[in-house]
């Protein structure tokens, strides 16, 4: 429950400080403007990493024990958030940048311990690298990383998702290692992460800014050394597959600077992201194919964990030779993406006739209206017993829902979103616990059967809906596919035994269903109101009488 906690706060602090962000964005001017180098023809607010460094750090200090390394990781991040946020605000060189990045790298090594000390068996008889030595590399590698991440974040999106994989996977190796502040720290990031991409994705509203991506980047380089340095069976070349394509990216276009008789931190638009678009990928394509290679690196991380450093590097060298060869390779024949005729004008004509026509939306969205609150009420149910924190949690929801709707109607849409992304994940984890005596195997199947027509009916009313400030998939949505997917399948046996995937699946399911229903709903909540509250009171009530 703490790590579930861990995720729901940082998302909820994340979420509920971006709208507050972005007036300070508008009030002290922190907003980026299109140039010839940026891909945006808008003026979008870039202080969303404010947002996420706070959502973050909130569980962080609730609930890690402040040992060096900690103090040491909180005062680094919190010296390049100051520098990101003076970055946003006012724009310094690379020379200031630099000095922020080295200061938080020196506060992690020299006080927090951070050290690449070993290398495995790269070195003959797996031998320490001397310790003045290991100071400098791991100084560089942080500073490295951390301008990795930062110059990666060029496309809505990009940067957030990247780091939200590496995130995943250094969270899953802590889990592992039994390593339970890097876990948390890991969590907390990725759910500040997760607050912060639905306002970044194509088209985004917001922007990280430097605050959230150098954030980001140092926070990832910190925990993934830490995390496989020491006293560890984990190879000490994980690190370079968990983040090597961004660290790829930045060395492939310094060099390319360089060559050219410029300076490595000249701006430009040599990029992976933006090669692919000059190759004829759309926006939402081009961030989408990195995240495949990016998700493609950390699954490598998690299922070689343990694998010879060697084999591991030549892994990381082939796989670099490939993309950088591709890259030439387009570049001189001139390649370029087709698009075909027959799939615009055949499969999605086809299709944009039908959503012209109405019917589905009315049959999908009609249904999907019914049955989504219907699944809550029943998940409240099927669990075999309320423990009384839940109980609480519940009465204290319906209270602030009967509260917000008399007296502050206008946040009715923000109150049960707040509620329901605590409330659903809270039932279907205690539904794990065990089921109620009433349900018989065959039922409990087809309850979880169930998820699975909600997400057809749902997904329906998303592809078959006219309206252009509806609900709208995107890159995100990959994200939470590919989490979903990967969950179950991890090589652990308690993740297994405890069908965490299933739960994790089921969970994504209802809340990306009452995200959607909220949206399209057009503010007309009072019949999700009451079936809300319906769901909370039967929760409240069983844990008072036990039933």
């Amino acid at each position: 429950m703490l790590y579930l906690s861990t995720i729901l706060l940082s998302v909820f602090i994340t979420a509920s400080l971006i709208p507050i962000a972005i007036k300070l964005a508008d009030k002290y001017h922190m907003v980026d403007f299109p140039n010839p180098r940026k891909v945006h023809t808008i003026p979008i607010p870039r202080i969303g990493g404010l947002a996420m460094a706070l959502g973050a750090a909130v569980p962080i200090v609730f609930w890690t024990v402040r040992d060096d390394f900690v103090i040491a990781y909180l005062t680094g991040a919190g010296i390049l958030a100051l520098f990101g946020l003076m970055d946003d605000m006012k724009g310094l060189g690379y020379k200031a940048k630099f000095t922020g990045q080295i200061i938080a790298a020196m506060v992690v090594v020299f006080y927090g311990g951070l050290r690449i000390n070993s290398l495995g068996t790269l070195l003959p008889g797996a031998m320490l690298l001397p310790e003045w030595f290991a100071i400098l590399f791991s100084i560089v590698a942080v500073v490295g990383v951390t301008n990795a991440i930062n110059l990666s974040d060029g496309l809505d999106g990009l940067a957030g998702g990247i780091s939200l994989l590496c995130f995943c996977c250094i969270g899953y190796l802590a889990y592992l290692e039994g390593n339970t502040a890097i876990l948390i720290i890991s969590l907390a990031l990725a759910g500040a992460i997760f607050g912060f991409l639905r306002f970044n994705t194509h088209p985004a509203s917001l922007f990280m800014g430097d605050t959230g991506s150098q954030l980001l980047g140092f926070s990832a380089v910190v925990l993934a050394i830490k995390i496989t340095q020491g006293n560890t069976p984990l190879s000490p070349v994980l690190p370079l597959i968990i983040l090597g394509f961004p660290v790829l990216d930045t060395l492939t276009v310094m060099v390319e600077r360089v060559r050219e008789g410029r300076s490595p931190f000249s701006p430009d638009k040599n990029h992976f992201h933006h090669r692919l678009l000059r190759l004829g990928l759309y926006h939402a394509e081009a961030v989408f194919i990195i995240y495949l290679i990016q998700a493609m690196m950390v699954v490598s991380a998690i299922f070689f964990k343990y694998y010879n450093d060697w084999a591991l590097l030549t892994f990381y060298a082939a796989f670099s030779l490939i993309i950088i060869r591709a890259f030439v390779i387009a570049d001189r024949t001139g390649f370029q993406f087709k698009r075909y005729q027959l799939i615009d004008f055949a499969v999605k004509g086809r299709l944009r006739r039908i959503k012209d026509e109405q019917w589905v939306i009315r049959i999908s969205f009609g249904i999907s209206k019914i049955i989504i609150p219907l699944l809550l009420l029943l998940s409240c149910l099927v669990t075999v017993k309320v423990p009384g924190y839940a109980s609480v949690i519940a009465i204290c929801f319906s209270l602030l829902v009967v509260a917000t709707r008399l007296l502050a109607k206008k946040y009715m849409g923000f109150c049960l979103k707040f509620v329901l992304y605590l409330t659903i994940p809270l039932v279907l984890f205690l539904i794990e616990e065990g089921q109620a005596a009433w349900i018989s195997a065959g039922m409990f199947r087809l309850y979880h059967l169930s998820f699975g027509i909600v997400a057809f009916f749902v997904l329906l009313s998303v592809k078959f809906s006219r309206r252009t400030k509806g609900f709208r998939m995107n890159t995100m949505d990959f994200l939470i596919i590919f989490i979903a997917v990967v969950v179950p399948n991890l090589p652990d046996q308690l993740i297994q035994s405890r069908h965490l995937g299933l739960l994790a699946v089921e969970v994504i399911v209802l809340l990306f269903s009452y995200e959607v229903l909220i949206t399209e709903i057009r503010e007309k909540f009072d019949a999700l109101t009451v079936s809300t509250l319906v769901a909370l009171i039967v929760l409240g009530l069983r844990g008072i009488t036990g039933f």
